[in-house]
């Protein structure tokens, strides 16, 4: 991308932050539907790749039901947008009530029981507003990776975005990020990542939806090694303002086999998680960028393995 083309992207976020949290909510999500709805008609590479991705898991999804799947997948995408935008002016009580996942038991014992607790989701709802609502109401900090994006001054932005909501927020890259990871979780800490792209192509290969992808090494990792909880957690939207979301059972260490070979078990587990709660609102995953390695360029050859998940963007130049 070009410097004219990174200071326009960074200019567009700022508008967003500073213009669109101050409209009314119904002006907001009128906003978000007419320009998910625009740009759907479009069918720019975005919506296309939607669609393929949609293909495999509804694999028996007419091409008119894959369309209609893709423009609930646009408004989804925006509503995202329009939430994160606006929730940096939201209330207290608007984020506490702004969410209500099942099964929160398997979170709330595990960081009562001081060990503590990796978060690992895929690309669903809105992951932003399910932090926010565990530092709102939970009143739980909690340290997540973010990838850096270009300019700077848009990485900034997102980190200074989501330290607002209460998140320790660390880059993506320079190696340091696992060693913090992990002295967060031993002294009894919670830890969120998106962990449904491998970010680096170094990730573990998993059957996801039939078809091998590469997924994070890292929240497997960080739980063999700090005997930290891991619970795959799934978000989806309703046709309410409330987001809803369910907290899945600990994937836990096998009693067997190499460092790799868990690694590998957990990782798998994960993608199966993450695939249940996608199969049941594929409309709500928002992942509108190449992930299952028949799509990538063959030149993306995978390199040793990699650790950490990400808070990361999107979709591809999209944070």
């Amino acid at each position: 991308m070009s410097r004219a083309a990174d200071k326009l992207t960074d200019a567009l976020y700022g508008v967003g932050w500073s213009t669109v949290k101050k409209l009314p909510e119904p002006a907001a999500v009128r906003l978000g539907r007419t320009i998910a709805d625009l740009a759907w008609k479009r069918r720019g590479k975005g919506v296309l790749r939607l669609e393929a991705n949609y293909a495999r898991v509804v694999p028996d999804a007419t091409p008119q039901r894959l369309a209609e799947l893709s423009k609930a997948g646009m408004r989804s995408y925006m509503r995202y947008w329009m939430e994160s935008f606006r929730l940096p002016a939201w209330s207290e009580d608007r984020v506490k009530n702004g969410f209500a996942p099942q099964d929160l038991h398997h979170l709330t014992d595990g960081l009562d029981s001081g060990r503590g607790v990796i978060l690992a989701l895929p690309h669903l709802g809105n992951w932003d507003l399910a932090g926010a609502w565990v530092t709102t109401k939970l009143k739980t900090p909690f340290t997540t990776v973010q990838e850096r994006q270009k300019p700077e001054s848009l990485y900034d932005r997102f980190v200074a975005y989501r330290s607002g909501l209460g998140m320790e927020v660390l880059p993506h890259t320079g190696g340091s990020a696992f060693g913090t990871l992990a002295r967060r979780l031993r002294a009894g800490g919670l830890v969120c990542l998106v962990a449904d792209r491998d970010l680096s192509a170094s990730g573990v290969e998993v059957k996801f939806f039939g078809e091998t992808a590469r997924m994070p090494a890292g929240p497997a990792a960080l739980a063999q090694q700090t005997g930290a909880l891991l619970l795959p957690v799934t978000l989806w939207y309703d046709a309410s303002p409330v987001m809803r979301g369910r907290v899945h059972p600990p994937v836990e260490v096998p009693e067997t086999g190499t460092r790799a070979e868990k690694t590998a078990v957990m990782t798998q587990a994960l993608a199966d998680a993450f695939a249940t709660g996608i199969a049941e609102h594929p409309e709500d995953w928002h992942m509108l960028q190449r992930l299952w390695l028949a799509d990538l360029d063959p030149a993306k050859a995978p390199s040793p393995p990699g650790r950490a998940g990400t808070a990361g963007p999107r979709s591809e130049g999209t944070p």
